[in-house]
């Protein structure tokens, strides 16, 4: 205690008061207004009376603890050891309430400063050792909180297992541990004894259910790689579940250190499916490498193929069936048996979908652009019918009447790429595909190869079709700028995820080389940057910046196109995920002196935090939101745009959270209230990216609000917005907003363009499709879909110059982060299985005690069935064995041998 309180305490006796009970330990002030009030002494005298209303057992406890301290006090030192022994008996034997503090310790807290000032007088030896023991006890229930006299003296007295004094007091030697390791940590010195004395806290931990406190103490001592020899068989599950739980919360290299520790924990008990999940959120390729090498188990290693196709990284084994998982080349097949079993085979006309009868359009459609309306027609067509090869719009027989035709210049392109997304992960659309790469008209042939490149999206062959056709002169060298733009986006799209070397001897040049345009420059750094999602490949990424460089020393006039933003981009894409890494690139940014590094930085930032929750990484986000920049003269135009980057950013930071999403969205709203135009039109398109395929009622109704602003920048992009957050599931209530807008717009083209393609969005698939960039039980981020997302959107940002316009076909760039939202489950041969599985509300059960349901409100279904976002599946019974740790996409089951069949 300090000087006051022995003041006090001074004070306390010269007036008659209780100094040593625990209740008398208010400050001075409160006891001298007491006093003022008259209230000191009866005070006084109604607490000495509950001092002696003690039971005789109690009476007789006290006295007997009294007497033992006595004997501490003598000079004969044989006395010692058995009254120390004494003492430790009694308060190890004691029982109470769970919220009383035992009584021997209550009434040894009055003698616990003469037993310190003994312990100080006694010469080194056993007795001693004895005495700091049973100080370390008592200090937990006296000392304040700067002596930390529990650890103090556990680390004068050390003994195998503190477990032994129970449960609370271990806990408040953990609270003890942390604080003094952190004061150690500022003042830079040794922490080994706190290391050691940890360690023989974990076992005490783990046995008793508390492995939540274990982790805790482990991390806070920066050590969390010294827990797995500590686990067993009935530990390490929990535990895992925690360190996983946990990592959204810790902040770098925290978090990178515990998740390769729960790597090493599944990878020890040969648990490979959870180990590969986590090799897969690392970005280790290394690791994936060696967690499928591990599986002796066939089957086994194909459902690792699965899980690790799912994230499209590419990997080559001698083994073909296992390529064929790891290439997704059957998800076409599995799709399509899918559609036969929901019985949505038949192809829908955009017509199906807008339900004009429904719309109560006032008065005819007044400016109506036919060649807009057939253009919107043809991405719903694509969007609706996507991967299942028929529709009644574009692959019909009657050659007089192509629906090609019907559009003009660049619409022609996108019409023609919409063929490659009807037949979506199916290679046999190439021969479909093929005659239109005959055709002399430029922009259809543009079309043909961005179309092979949209069927290749997420599939290999051995073949290599899209690399065989795009990657020669006839495309990439091309006077035709259209065909030359096609074919690198086709090229991105097609090996997105990939990282082949091939790509940088042909598509590096292309970047740096100033004599082209800027749009076929951009184009090259934004397929580069989705070929080499999240590898922070240096070579691309220094080139991007030495181009940068001389266009911006030069003063290019050029650097101020449209088409400027995706060299940034594309260098941003390099870094997804890659947090700490992109430190050296960001600095070199900052040395070029053009408002295109600062936009480029902070997209960089943003992509390399890209589902953290980084708390620091957002609020920098948001600051770059404060500043106000005054774009009305020339010069400054478009320097405003790192803003637009920065919502985007709190976006990207927080989505995979949904305690960081919440907060994002409160954020939105103050943005749209005080944020000048630039922000205000990139919220919604932000709100679309933290809930893509996640239609939840707040969401859509404030964007629905948003989709009537008197700002016609805000309202087509939160029409958009709309689109996204209803993706691929059929939504009811947004389906009959969007036909609300289509009534209100019926007079403004690109409004209505912008409510057909959310209109699409909604209804992709049939409703089998999701943009949402996480699965694995929303565990895993997918960079290729996020870098396809983004594109979209960074583009969105100025609508009018891109997607409405004539380069709409970069909405092409969603097909990255389409995937089909199912499970499907099969067998060993890996034919369909159809099992009874329970889909409901996916329930946190991290650190709860027992075997806590993971579902809640489930229905039965009988596979394949559809998952909606926030869902999970779990199989009815234990006829079969998962080999997946979640029930989600394509899952191998095994027949369990020791079931019996139902009673």
């Amino acid at each position: 205690m300090g000087k006051e309180s022995e003041k006090s305490a001074k004070l306390d006796k010269g007036k008659g008061k209780a100094a040593d009970t625990p209740e008398k330990k208010d400050g001075d002030a409160s006891k001298e207004t007491q006093e003022k009030n008259g209230n000191g002494a009866k005070k006084g005298k109604k607490d000495e009376p509950q001092e002696e209303e003690l039971s005789e057992e109690d009476q007789q406890l006290k006295s007997e603890l009294e007497m033992l301290v006595e004997r501490l006090k003598e000079p004969n030192a044989e006395l010692y050891k058995p009254a120390l022994e004494a003492i430790k008996t009694f308060i190890r034997t004691s029982t109470s309430s769970m919220t009383a503090v035992p009584k021997p310790l209550k009434f040894l807290r009055p003698h616990y400063k003469s037993l310190i000032e003994l312990y100080e007088q006694w010469p080194e030896g056993e007795n001693k050792v004895a005495m700091a023991d049973v100080l370390s006890v008592l200090g937990m229930t006296y000392a304040d909180e700067n002596r930390l006299d529990s650890l103090r003296y556990r680390l004068l007295a050390p003994m195998e297992d503190p477990g032994s004094w129970g449960h609370e007091y271990v806990r408040h030697l953990a609270l003890e541990i942390g604080a003094e390791f952190t004061s150690r940590q500022e003042k830079e010195e040794d922490t080994q004894d706190l290391t050691n004395l940890t360690m023989s806290l974990i076992p005490f931990f783990l046995k008793h259910n508390a492995e939540a406190d274990a982790v805790d103490l482990l991390l806070e001592l920066e050590i969390i790689d010294k827990l797995p020899p500590f686990l067993d068989e009935n530990t390490y599950q929990r535990v895992g579940l925690y360190m996983i739980s946990m990592v959204p919360l810790l902040s770098p290299p925290d978090d990178k250190t515990t998740l390769e520790t729960a790597h090493s924990i599944y990878r020890k008990y040969n648990k490979l499916a959870q180990a590969i999940t986590l090799a897969i959120r690392l970005n280790d390729v290394h690791l994936i490498g060696e967690d499928l090498d591990a599986a002796e188990d066939p089957v086994l290693k194909k459902q690792l193929a699965f899980l690790v196709a799912r994230q499209q990284i590419s990997l080559d084994t001698p083994d073909p069936d296992i390529n064929e998982a790891l290439n997704n080349t059957r998800l076409s097949e599995h799709f399509a048996a899918l559609g036969k079993e929901l019985n949505i085979l038949d192809p829908k006309t955009p017509e199906d979908i807008y339900k004009s009868h429904l719309e109560n359009s006032r008065g005819s459609g007044g400016s109506v652009d036919s060649a807009k309306q057939n253009l919107a027609n043809s991405f719903v067509n694509s969007f609706v019918n996507a991967g299942f090869g028929t529709d009644k719009l574009m692959l019909v027989e009657d050659e007089s009447n192509n629906w090609v035709y019907k559009n003009k210049d660049l619409g022609m392109l996108s019409v023609t790429a919409s063929i490659g997304m009807l037949y979506q992960w199916n290679v046999d659309g190439l021969d479909v595909i093929d005659k239109y790469t005959y055709q002399e008209e430029e922009n259809i042939k543009a079309g043909a190869a961005l179309a092979i490149g949209i069927l290749n999206c997420g599939v290999r062959t051995e073949m290599d079709h899209a690399m065989a056709l795009l990657l020669n002169d006839e495309y990439l060298e091309s006077k035709s700028v259209p065909i030359r733009v096609a074919a690198i986006m086709g090229l991105g799209l097609a090996y997105a995820g990939s990282q082949r070397a091939e790509f940088l001897e042909r598509l590096l040049p292309i970047i740096g080389d100033s004599s082209i345009t800027l749009q076929v420059s951009g184009m090259a750094a934004l397929s580069l940057g989705l070929i080499f999602v999240g590898s922070s490949n240096g070579d691309i990424s220094s080139t991007i910046i030495q181009t940068l460089m001389e266009r911006a020393e030069g003063d290019d006039p050029s650097l101020k196109d449209k088409w400027g933003r995706f060299l940034a981009l594309g260098l941003a894409l390099l870094f997804v995920g890659r947090q700490d890494d992109a430190d050296v690139t960001l600095e070199t940014l900052k040395a070029i002196e053009h408002p295109i590094a600062k936009h480029g930085g902070v997209l960089v930032d943003a992509c390399a935090y890209a589902g953290t929750g980084n708390v620091l990484k957002y609020q920098s986000m948001l600051h770059l939101c404060n500043e106000h920049i005054d774009t009305s003269e020339d010069e400054k135009k478009g320097e405003d745009l790192f803003q637009s980057y920065a919502v985007l950013g709190l976006a990207l930071i927080a989505m995979g959270e949904d305690i960081g999403a919440e907060m994002a969205l409160r954020q939105f709203g103050h943005l749209m209230h005080y944020g000048d135009g630039i922000i205000r039109k990139t919220v919604p398109l932000a709100m679309g990216l933290l809930s893509a395929s996640n239609p939840q009622i707040k969401v859509y109704d404030t964007l629905s609000r948003y989709s009537h602003d008197n700002d016609i920048d805000v309202a087509i992009n939160a029409i958009f917005a709309m689109g996204l957050v209803g993706a691929g599931t059929n939504n009811a209530r947004l389906a009959q907003l969007l036909r609300q807008l289509a009534s209100y717009y019926h007079r403004d083209p690109n409004s209505l363009f912008m409510v057909r393609i959310a209109q699409g969005l909604l209804h992709m698939g049939k409703g089998t499709l999701s943009l949402n960039p996480f699965h694995n039980d929303r565990s895993v981020l997918s960079r290729v879909a996020t870098a396809g997302l983004l594109t979209v959107l960074v583009s969105l940002i100025d609508a009018k110059s891109f997607i409405l316009e004539s380069s709409h076909y970069l909405l092409y760039f969603l097909v990255a982060a389409m995937h089909p939202r199912f499970l499907i489950t099969l067998d060993e041969n890996l034919q369909p299985l159809p099992v009874n599985v329970r889909v409901g509300q996916a329930v946190d059960v991290v650190g709860q005690a027992g075997r806590p349901k993971t579902i809640t409100g489930w229905q039965t279904q009988n596979t394949p069935v559809l998952l909606a976002y926030g869902e999970r599946a779990e199989l009815e019974d234990d006829e079969y064995i998962s080999l997946s740790n979640n029930l989600e996409g394509l899952v191998i089951l095994k027949k369990n041998p020791e079931w019996q069949g139902r009673d």
